[in-house]
This record gives C-alpha cells, sequence and structure tokens, in this order.
C-alpha cells in the first residue's frame, strides 16, 4: 500500500499560494468527531468549511457542490459523482481502508486521494485482548450474576458459573500480520501464548512466531484472530470448510472486516457447538443489518466496529488528516493511494 510515499504532482493542482479562495467540506465528520474532538486546526486552512455530521447517499454531489476539497469517511466517491464535481481536487479519507472511493477515476480527474494508514494498532490490538479476556475470565457472566445477587446468596466464598481459563501455554493464530497483526503478537508473548501465523513473508516477525499454512493455523489455534485485508482470495476464509478443521473449543476474533466471515455458516457452527465462541466488532453489512444471521447467535459477543474508536485514538486521526492536508496544500503530497 503507498500510504507513506510522496506524489509529485504539477504545480497547478495545489493551492500553495493561500491567496486563492478554498473551500472544503467534510461529508460524514460525526463518526470522527461526535463533539469531542476540534474541527479548528483543519478550518484554519481555508475560507470555506462546511462540516455535515452524515450525508445520505443521493446527497453527496450536491453537498459537494463546488467543493475544491472533501473529507469522508465511508461515503462512496464514484465516477458519477466525480463528474458532476469538477472542480474537486482532493479527496481526504478518514480511515486506513479507502475502497470507498474510485481512485482510478479520481486519477484520471486529476484528484488526489489520501487515507490515514497506522493510527490505530494499538486500539484494534487491545480490543482483540478484551475480547480474549473476556472469554477467559467471563467477567460479563459473572459480574452480571453478582449484580443479580448471586453472591449474596451463594454458600462458599467464591464460584463460577462458567470455565474459566489461562492465557499462558494457549495457541492464538493470527490471520494476516500487518501492524495489528504484529502487536497482537507481541501482547500474546506477554501473556505466554504460542504463536502461530499466516503469512507471505516471515521478514516481519517480532520474535518467537511460527508460520504454518491456513489449514495448520485453523486446526492447532485456541484462539484464531483475523487481521487479512479483504480481497477475492480472503473473502468468507471462515467458512464451513475452515470451521470443520477448528477444535471445538476454538475461539474466533475478528476485528478487520466483515467479509472475511460467512455469515451463515459461522451462526450454525455456533448452533451445532463446533466451536466455542465468535467475537467480531465487524459485520458483513454495516450498520448490522436486521436479518444478519450472527444477530442473537449463541456465543456470539459483537461490538459496533468501536476498535479503532478510543478518543486517543481518534485524535491520532484527526491530527494526520490534517497534516495530509496540509502536504497537499503545500504541493507534497503524503500518504496518497492514488
Amino acid at each position: 500500500m503507498p500510504s507513506t510515499r510522496q506524489l509529485k504532482l504539477p504545480e497547478s493542482l495545489f493551492w500553495a499560494n493561500r491567496d486563492k479562495h478554498m473551500k472544503l467540506t467534510v461529508l460524514d465528520g460525526h463518526a470522527l468527531n461526535p463533539g469531542d474532538l476540534s474541527w479548528d486546526c483543519i478550518k484554519a486552512l481555508v475560507d470555506d468549511f462546511t462540516v455535515y455530521e452524515r450525508s445520505p447517499q443521493e446527497l453527496v454531489s450536491e453537498r459537494i457542490g463546488d467543493s475544491d476539497c472533501v473529507l469522508l469517511n465511508k461515503i462512496n466517491i464514484t465516477e458519477e459523482i466525480i463528474k458532476k464535481c469538477p472542480k474537486l481536487r482532493y479527496i481526504g479519507v478518514l480511515a486506513t481502508g479507502y475502497n470507498v472511493v474510485d481512485t482510478k477515476a479520481c486519477r484520471e480527474a486529476g484528484i488526489t486521494v489520501t487515507n490515514i494508514p497506522s493510527y490505530s494498532t494499538d486500539a484494534v490490538a487491545q480490543h482483540v485482548f478484551a475480547f480474549i479476556l473476556n472469554i477467559s475470565n467471563q467477567v460479563q457472566i459473572h459480574s452480571e450474576s453478582v449484580h443479580a445477587g448471586d453472591w449474596i446468596k451463594n454458600p462458599d466464598f467464591c464460584y463460577w458459573k462458567n470455565p474459566l481459563t489461562e492465557l499462558a501455554g494457549k495457541t492464538i493464530g493470527i490471520f494476516g500480520f500487518g501492524n495489528i497483526g504484529r502487536q497482537v503478537a507481541k501482547i500474546a508473548h506477554a501473556f505466554g501464548m504460542n504463536v502461530l501465523v499466516h503469512v507471505h513473508s516471515e521478514k516481519s516477525f517480532t520474535g518467537g512466531e511460527k508460520s504454518v499454512s491456513a489449514e495448520e493455523l485453523f486446526s492447532q489455534s485456541d484462539f484464531i484472530s483475523l487481521h487479512a485485508p479483504l480481497t477475492p482470495e480472503t473473502k468468507e476464509v471462515i467458512n464451513s470448510n475452515s470451521i470443520s478443521l477448528m477444535k471445538p473449543s476454538a475461539v474466533i476474533i475478528n476485528t478487520a472486516r466483515g467479509g472475511l466471515v460467512e455469515e451463515k455458516a459461522l451462526r450454525d457452527a455456533l448452533n451445532e457447538k463446533k466451536i466455542a465462541a465468535y467475537c467480531g466488532d465487524v459485520v458483513l453489512t454495516e450498520p448490522m443489518s436486521s436479518d444478519c444471521p450472527l444477530l442473537n447467535a449463541p456465543n456470539c459477543f459483537i461490538t459496533p466496529h468501536i476498535a479503532w474508536a478510543p478518543h486517543e485514538t481518534r485524535q491520532r486521526l484527526m491530527d494526520i488528516a490534517v497534516g495530509n492536508f496540509k502536504a497537499f496544500l503545500d504541493g507534497k503530497p503524503v500518504n496518497v493511494v492514488n
């Protein structure tokens, strides 16, 4: 991914001369900044600044209008929209993934597209272990039990409603070994876990990992954590066939992309107790639809795509977004993806 390279384009595409009137529109600002951050650093760079909390797809071209630049997170920018917005010269994606933008059409139209790389590594890895520790220590179910009065009525000084698990000596399989996968491996080592990885290259190993095939990873792991991008090769990598290789005690954690999982097959596996549990921060369709197969599935723990959302993480994203925009204005754009 060309996330850190600089791209030198004709000077006419930039506004190093700040006397030029500049209009910037944020199309879906609520996710990044629901009110606890500030847009002031970006606002200070332009003459005309507008933030929409959310934008329905049918209003996108209208809201871009004659904007020179836009910032967005999950808004689709199609070739049709690009043709309707001829003044547009910069799109700043407020996320690492940029599949929502037709980068080829942008390149042909002279529009620079940037993303935000590596801002959420620590937060997502932390979320992985929030899931793992909830499973291994059963914190949620025991807290609910105590508040329901069960400890008050218990004849012993302690009790447990479900088996508790020690992580030391357990095996975690990491499918995909980019920045987040490597950070998960570091934390796993600290817990004394064995770490298996499925990667194309061993150059990024942090020390102590063992490279295995996907089949070995699925069959040998107690915890399977998904960190691969969604590609034709990885689409629905968790399916009935791969699940059949897993231990009945296996736990799957997905903080990457919903499309890595065949949701119906996963629900069936949970119903039939072919695996112990599933933990996901993403689903195929977001927001979750009422007919999502994972809704109310047994031993299925789902959070609403929040692994990236701690305040510190979003502030880091905002800071990088400001840096991307300043670099573009100065004619030396960074984190260019097209």
